[in-house]
């Protein structure tokens, strides 16, 4: 579905063709990149006379504080230079890394066959239908994994989907009705999907400035915004 294999584009590209486009990574570091782009060579290397442009796609973590910056450029640079061509990158993840919060509070705790459950007053599907489609684990503040802090508890949402099921988390105390839990990392792939299936609301819009204790509501939604979207 994403691409073509190198055996189906023959000795040549067709005609008006003036980029080729890989999309390998996904929240790498600049070794893969690298690894990628010789093997890229290796394979399509004859393609490449008379191109304009290589678009090497994204996944690339630039703005990672670990994420080499020095080879990226070194990579970027030397494929420009043997090849004549302009290179683009889509780190579309790293301009937004780590930004955006999805705050939740606990409704309920309880437990089923020997697990410690506590729903919160989000929907998985609804608010972080991602966690269901890659599928990943999203972090949140103050936590561990299963089993890492004295009290683990399964986090279910209030959809009435059986796997809206956000993950196995331990925390430090016991979780009690009107505890707030905080995911992280909700800006990117998180937000930009939220849907009022079943009837959830979706979450007020806030912006916490810098130097300021209490976050400024930036938009709300209720039930019109629900009714009116298919209407």
């Amino acid at each position: 579905r994403l691409g073509l294999r190198r055996a189906e584009l023959g000795s040549r590209l067709p005609e008006g063709v003036t980029e080729l486009h890989f999309h390998t990574l996904c929240q790498h570091n600049a070794d893969a990149l690298e690894r990628t782009m010789a093997a890229f060579e290796e394979r399509f290397g004859d393609l490449l006379p008379g191109l304009a442009s290589v678009n090497f796609g994204g996944g690339h973590h630039i703005t990672r504080p670990d994420y080499d910056l020095d080879r990226l450029c070194r990579v970027v640079a030397g494929f420009q230079e043997r090849h004549g061509v302009q290179v683009y990158l889509e780190p579309g993840e790293a301009t937004a890394l780590n930004a955006g919060f999805l705050v939740t509070e606990v409704l309920d705790v309880l437990e089923r066959g020997g697990q410690a459950m506590a729903i919160l007053d989000t929907a998985v599907p609804c608010h972080m239908p991602d966690v269901l489609e890659m599928p990943y684990r999203p972090h949140i503040l103050g936590s561990g994994l299963p089993g890492e802090k004295p009290h683990t508890y399964r986090l279910g949402g209030l959809s009435c989907l059986a796997g809206d099921v956000a993950g196995d988390y331990s925390f430090d105390q016991p979780l009690s009705p009107g505890d707030r839990l905080v995911f992280t990392d909700m800006a990117i792939y998180s937000m930009v999907k939220t849907t009022t299936f079943n009837g959830v609301n979706l979450p007020a819009l806030c912006l916490l400035e810098q130097g300021q204790s209490v976050p400024r509501i930036i938009k709300t939604f209720g039930y019109e915004d629900f009714k009116n979207r298919l209407s």
